[in-house]
């Protein structure tokens, strides 16, 4: 272990396995409570279309992927009906026009990077300082703004007619949210990759929810599974010389079914 740790790259890695598993847990909670797990898939798609973007014009892949990911936070708002909090059929529309949109443009730019393949199946080792802060900086914005607003983000998961009635602003809690949920699903890009971040942002929140009697419990031990599923793939990755996103991920999965065998949720 000593060894593992004297290498840079993995003290970044650790650094932000620990900081992520944070936006992971609360944020993967309100996304399990109000059954989005599909949310999380479409924004990550959907990001997809920023990368190429980026790469077309020459700018940073994370803010293309970013904007697209915001942006379709936003729409998927807009679109969605005075009930849900998002449209099936908008997130499906957004999935494949992001996806659509990235094969493109990458076409288009003619080239090829291995950065990119890093997005798709994440990359962890490969963190740097300036990803280490805007994790830090997200779960700054994340836990304040779970802190202010916890009745309010409670109202809309829970009833969110009985909150409009209350006089809340239900338009700007729930685009707080999805933006949040955004920006969490870009920074596990980097943990886990595109095609597998829905795993991470759901498993552990799901496997919470199971011995939660309040949404402040079920954040508060979804971070901690987080937290302990990816220090723990990070630790058999390194030893076995596996690829860390997919192996965090198999974990993950392992202790989720078999809680599946285990009785209803506890207080």
């Amino acid at each position: 272990m000593a060894e593992m740790f004297s290498y840079t790259f993995m003290q970044n890695a650790f650094i932000l396995t620990v900081l992520a598993s944070v936006a992971c847990g609360v944020v993967g909670s309100l996304i399990t409570v109000n059954r989005m797990s599909s949310f999380t898939g479409s924004i990550a798609h959907a990001s997809f279309g920023g990368l190429g973007l980026a790469y077309l014009v020459g700018i940073h892949p994370m803010i293309g992927a970013t904007l697209f990911a915001v942006g379709s936070a936003l729409g998927i708002s807009a679109l969605s009906d005075r009930n849900k909090l998002g449209s099936d059929t908008a997130m499906a529309a957004l999935w494949a026009t992001g996806m659509a949109a990235g094969l493109v443009f990458i076409k288009i730019s003619g080239t090829y990077s291995a950065d990119l393949m890093s997005w798709l199946f994440g990359s962890i080792m490969s963190v740097s300082k300036t990803d280490i802060y805007l994790t830090a900086t997200l779960d700054l914005v994340v836990l304040g703004s779970v802190v202010l607003l916890y009745k309010e983000f409670v109202g809309i998961s829970y009833d969110l007619e009985f909150t409009r009635i209350q006089g809340v602003p239900v338009w700007f809690i729930r685009g707080l949210f999805l933006v949040m949920a955004a920006l969490t699903t870009i920074v596990l890009m980097k943990v886990t990759g595109l095609i597998m971040v829905i795993a991470l942002l759901t498993i552990p929140a799901a496997i919470a929810e199971k011995f939660s009697s309040s949404l402040r419990k079920m954040m508060l031990l979804a971070s901690v599974f987080s937290l302990l599923f990816s220090v723990a793939g990070l630790f058999v990755s390194w030893w076995l010389d596996l690829p860390s996103g997919p192996v965090i991920i198999l974990l993950s999965s392992i202790v989720y079914f078999l809680t599946l065998s285990t009785g209803n949720r506890t207080g």
